[in-house]
């Protein structure tokens, strides 16, 4: 089945021009996934690997966050702006006011990966009502993380960069790609982590929709989650407050689950899921 894609500018609260990407398959829309990539990458990484949900009909539409993609160009990259990282939060309430002006009736799922889950997460507690469901990719809970450090559980490593996938393809492709590789300025690393370490308090999650179904999927060997350490404190409180979580873990899976081994698998989860909740 052929995609379509459709590239797009708009615009951030405060101006900021952004790029777009619109894929959609020939198959009669079901719902619409809003997509926040993480850092260090971009929306176009992910054409691929959500193929199969795009041809079971499925809009996604993504965004390069700012210091990202085709939104930043290349001597940009890493630079949130004078905004910080809780611009680029703002920014996804507005594509997700867009789709619900032009994807008129059809549910929205955000689908957040890494720092795009982070994002997710912060953005949750005041726009809840703008979506259907949520998803997180690669997720834990509010905590400071060394991005020196992920690699460390996989040294002796061939590369700085095992810890994303145990498969060797994607990771070297992730190195080749110019538009990948972590890289902060300082200010906006320190504002990305001050949004990351921000507690998820019960008054904060009470403002969340009750009932809003949300699908987590990680590794259990991603670093970013501390062998669930750093996840399931976020699983007890989305809980606790209300929210409908399904937790999907795979044994041995590392950061990228799309881009993983056993991708094909994870792709099929996370379909099924989408079938139940919003097809």
């Amino acid at each position: 089945m052929a995609i379509t894609e459709q590239r797009f500018r708009y615009e951030g609260a405060d101006g900021t021009p952004l790029a777009g990407y619109r894929w959609s398959g020939s198959a009669v829309p079901k719902a619409v996934i809003q997509l926040a990539h993480g850092a260090g990458e971009h929306a176009m990484r992910y054409l691929g690997p959500l193929t199969p949900i795009i041809e079971a009909g499925y809009l996604v539409v993504a965004a390069d966050h700012r210091g990202h993609g085709l939104t930043s160009g290349m001597a940009q990259l890493g630079d949130f702006g004078p905004g910080g990282a809780g611009a680029a939060v703002d920014d996804m309430a507005v594509l997700a006011r867009l789709l619900r002006e032009r994807e008129v009736g059809l549910p929205l799922v955000l689908l957040g990966h890494s720092m795009g889950a982070m994002f997710a997460q912060a953005w949750l507690v005041d726009h809840s009502d703008l979506i259907d469901a949520l998803v997180l990719s690669g997720t834990a809970g509010p905590a400071p993380i060394r991005a020196e450090s992920l690699n460390a559980p996989f040294e002796p490593a061939r590369t700085p960069y095992d810890w994303l996938s145990r498969d060797a393809a994607e990771v070297d492709r992730y190195i080749a790609d110019p538009f990948c590789g972590i890289r902060f300025s300082p200010a906006s690393m320190a504002s990305f982590q001050a949004l990351r370490e921000r507690r998820m308090d019960p008054q904060s999650l009470a403002k969340v929709r009750k009932g809003l179904p949300v699908y987590i999927f990680v590794g259990d060997a991603d670093p970013v989650n501390d062998h669930l350490q750093r996840l399931t404190p976020l699983v007890d409180a989305y809980r606790a407050a209300g929210l409908d979580v399904t937790l999907k873990v795979y044994a041995g899976g590392r950061h990228e689950m799309l881009n993983e081994t056993n991708r094909a698998e994870v792709a099929a989860d996370l379909k099924a899921w989408l079938e139940r909740t919003v097809g």
